[in-house]
């Protein structure tokens, strides 16, 4: 097939993907592609530090079990980059953390201390649709009020805040635009310049936005920046005019856009790790640099 014997790499299964690299190093690939596309390096490939994560994510000290409650669970590769920033970051901290995969559908009031028994912290995944909404509502109560650590992502986020206006604030019939057009209370909506908008296609808010983080917040504890800028795909927004009434409360709106205003995390007051981001954090997460806001998630399930 004229391939020079020199240029038939093996690919073996490996026990985890981040063995590819290496497999294929020792077979000197990366030397047949720049020889055959004629460039040059004057230096050998340096994969310490691919090394070291390995090492940390093969033989971590400590463990971890945080339920990824969602409602593709039956298809996890639906959540496919938020399982990578968890190895990322738990093999940076050198804790294995195992993922408790809980479909929101089936989650009730009755069944969920059951369901969530056991579990040292909780991530509520980004969707859309309505299906499931009511599981997750309850997740978010289940975490708010036991003291477990919750990240909220996108949806995740929008729906820590439905659960906290029903439950805290009282609004009962408190919902999204995007499940009811009806209600009262529209803690989450749309943004004015969307309410008109009938063709969908492509009129999220998508790509790398600015958020400028309040002093005093457990996020720029976090970040260890005032001003951040994150990756969006999604329509519906908390609602603004509720902002106060949720910052009297004790869900503290503590990311905002500079520009626009719009609110862009929560964290609720007393409590040990109670997040919500609309953004997606797990999108920028790498091997070399994991998202800092999993570490702090995982660091606050170890406490638990």
């Amino acid at each position: 097939c004229n391939v020079p014997l020199a240029n038939v790499i093996e690919c073996r299964d490996m026990e985890t993907i981040y063995e590819v690299p290496l497999h294929l190093q020792k077979q000197d690939f990366d030397d047949v592609v720049l020889n055959e596309l004629g460039l040059k390096s004057d230096s050998e490939a340096d994969l310490k530090d691919w090394k070291n994560f390995l090492k940390r994510y093969k033989n971590p000290k400590k463990s971890v079990e945080i339920a990824l409650v969602g409602k593709y669970v039956s298809l996890q590769d639906s959540y496919k980059s938020i399982a990578e920033a968890f190895i990322h970051a738990g093999a940076d901290l050198e804790t294995e953390v195992k993922i408790r995969w809980v479909y929101s559908g089936d989650l009730t009031e009755d069944n969920i201390k059951e369901t969530l028994s056991g579990i040292d912290g909780m991530l509520i995944a980004p969707g859309f649709g309505d299906r499931g909404i009511e599981g997750k509502i309850s997740a978010a109560r289940y975490a708010r009020e036991n003291n477990i650590p919750l990240l909220g992502i996108c949806l995740g986020m929008q729906i820590m805040t439905i659960e906290f206006a029903r439950n805290v604030l009282g609004y009962k019939k408190a919902n999204s635009m995007e499940f009811d057009t009806s209600t009262p209370d529209p803690v989450i909506s749309l943004m004015e310049e969307q309410k008109n908008v009938v063709d969908k296609g492509g009129t999220m808010r998508l790509g790398a936005w600015k958020c400028t983080l309040k002093p005093n917040s457990k996020l720029l504890e976090i970040y260890g920046s005032k001003n951040i800028s994150e990756r969006h795909r999604h329509r519906y927004e908390f609602n603004s005019e509720y902002k106060e009434e949720f910052e009297k409360n004790g869900l503290l709106p503590t990311g905002l856009n500079p520009e626009t205003g719009l609110v862009e995390t929560l964290e609720l007051k007393n409590h040990p790790f109670y997040i919500g981001v609309q953004y997606h954090p797990e999108y920028k997460s790498t091997v070399a640099s994991p998202h800092p806001l999993f570490k702090a998630l995982i660091k606050a399930a170890t406490k638990k």
